[in-house]
């Protein structure tokens, strides 16, 4: 008999070879890049193209497919399998022991190979390439249980002007949507059409309805497109809607991102502009995997980076900020190309469950809040019921996003997240619990389309001209005691402050780069933002 400690050591280093492990390979290049650029329709939907040269987003190599050689080779490979893909990272999400994935970098084109467990990723050896949960008459809507979780933003002011959805199409990437295809209260939107489409990235079918382990899905997408006649209507009853599940209720795995990137990259394919995740990542099944609350920095998380992709392409991401209260948000809506949603009772008071920002993440979360205490929901049963989370002030939220964006066509993703953020309760005093409040879209669509500032007070101070190429004249028509003006991009952050005593002030702008900027003008009896266009 072996000693004892001896047969632990051989033990242990048996189970260390071989544990499964997840990992992201990254290939090296991609075949026909030139020529699918040069013809897009081969590569993505027309409703897709026209998204993107609406807001001037480039169709580039991130939208042409993995090459599926590669993946073959990857899948014909000893002790590997490929449980998902992303053209937006040209990767494939391996599982199979340490020593078979890192034998993948014996591929000419596998370029580098992270491990979802960061340990590995310090202990492998180098190689000499080089990297280049969940969470009749318009006016004559009865929201009946509904009303007070759309009515808290003026959602419903909207769908009195006839801005419901049409139009918009929203993914809403979820776990299981069971009875979606019988229940009642989706009838309105199936015999509209407006499901076009559904997979389950988990167990790669188009089935989403049966089979699965969890409804939650079902009762996210009741906020946005439920209607029971003079009981409920969601928050955008008239978009369309795709329904994808990457969500594996039966473990908390890493490729529960991957499968969350797959998913949103064939949004992006088919034109989708909104894409709606009450989902969050942090803790997984095996501490080795967890992110650190230091990881939720925008940048990290691999379901973080795939969304700052996708905001990228054009798409519209509302998303949980999650439940974790004091702990922080979960990615990824720790990532400043997301709007992220926390919650609030029907007082509209934070709920101790939703979760706080952090000083890691590099602007101001949550973004916004809505509804999340209470919320009432419509379940698989077909019954109006009430459920507690930030998965559901999200999609509330969401909906009312798809009516302001149907109202105004022409903004791009960054515009509206910013005059979602601007209509907000506490834009200029945003905090940790609440982020900038609860947005008002009516007044956000009102301040739209006057061209207008959003103002709390009256208009005593001028700013001119707008746009500008070079120099900013700001003019009070009354002389300040002190006025602070400060100059944020469109993602919120900060790029400029100044301070002025006089009646005018003149900034030079030279230096700054071509496009939208948001003006905020601060004195003891008046604050004014503004949006600025730099040519």
């Amino acid at each position: 008999m072996k000693p004892l400690c001896l047969s632990i050591l051989i033990f242990l280093s048996y189970v260390q070879l071989h544990a499964l492990e997840h990992a992201w390979v990254y290939f090296a290049d991609k075949e026909n890049v030139a020529a699918s650029i040069d013809n897009p329709v081969t590569i993505l939907t027309q409703k897709a193209i026209d998204r993107k040269n609406k807001h001037g987003v480039s169709i580039d190599a991130r939208d042409v497919p993995v090459s599926e050689s590669y993946i073959t080779q990857i899948k014909n490979a000893s002790g590997i399998s490929v449980l998902a893909k992303s053209k937006w990272f040209n990767a494939v999400h391996v599982t199979g022991n340490k020593t078979n994935i890192e034998a993948l970098e014996r591929f000419s084109f596998v370029l580098n190979i992270d491990f979802a467990d960061t340990n590995l990723n310090q202990s492998k050896t180098a190689n000499n390439k080089t990297i280049a949960k969940l969470e009749g008459s318009l006016a004559n809507f009865n929201y009946g249980d509904a009303a007070n979780q759309i009515e808290m933003f003026n959602g419903d002011e909207l769908h009195v002007l006839d801005y419901t959805g049409s139009g918009i199409t929203i993914a809403v990437v979820d776990a299981g949507f069971p009875n979606v295809n019988s229940m009642s209260a989706f009838q309105r939107l199936r015999d509209a059409g407006n499901i076009h489409g559904t997979y389950n990235f988990v167990n790669r079918s188009a089935d989403v309805y049966t089979n699965t382990t969890s409804s939650h899905g079902t009762l996210v997408l009741s906020d946005m497109a439920g209607y029971v006649e003079n009981a409920f209507v969601g928050t955008a009853p008239d978009a369309s809607y795709y329904l994808f599940i990457t969500e594996d209720t039966a473990s908390e795995t890493p490729v529960e991102e991957s499968y969350w990137v797959e998913a949103v990259e064939r949004a992006d394919s088919l034109g989708v502009d909104i894409i709606n995740t009450s989902l969050g990542y942090s803790d997984f099944d095996g501490a080795k995997y967890d992110y650190q609350q230091s990881n939720m920095n925008g940048a990290t998380a691999f379901i973080t980076k795939g969304a700052n992709i996708a905001f990228e392409k054009g798409l519209l991401l509302v998303t949980s900020a999650g439940n974790s209260g004091s702990f922080g948000v979960t990615a990824p809506a720790d990532s400043p190309n997301v709007l992220s949603v926390g919650a609030v009772d029907a007082s509209g008071n934070y709920v101790s469950f939703s979760s706080v920002g952090t000083s890691f993440q590099p602007t101001q979360k949550p973004d916004v809040v809505a509804q999340g205490g209470l919320s009432y929901v419509i379940t698989e049963l077909d019954a109006i019921g009430r459920a507690n989370g930030t998965s559901f002030s999200a999609p509330i939220l969401a909906g009312g996003i798809a009516c302001l964006w149907q109202a105004l066509p022409d903004m791009t993703n960054a515009e509206i997240m910013q005059l979602v953020r601007t209509s907000a309760s506490q834009y200029n005093t945003p905090d940790n619990f609440i982020g900038h409040g609860i947005p008002n879209l009516q007044l956000a669509f009102s301040a739209a389309v006057s061209n207008t500032d959003i103002i709390e007070d009256d208009t005593t101070v001028n700013v001119f001209p707008n746009p500008v190429s070079n120099v900013l004249h700001i003019y009070f028509t009354f002389q300040p005691v002190e006025a602070s003006i400060t100059i944020f991009d469109m993602l919120g952050k900060r790029i400029s402050s100044f301070a002025m005593s006089q009646k005018n002030k003149i900034i030079n702008m030279a230096t700054f780069s071509k496009g939208i900027y948001i003006v905020k003008i601060e004195t003891d009896t008046l604050v004014k933002t503004l949006k600025l266009t730099k040519q």
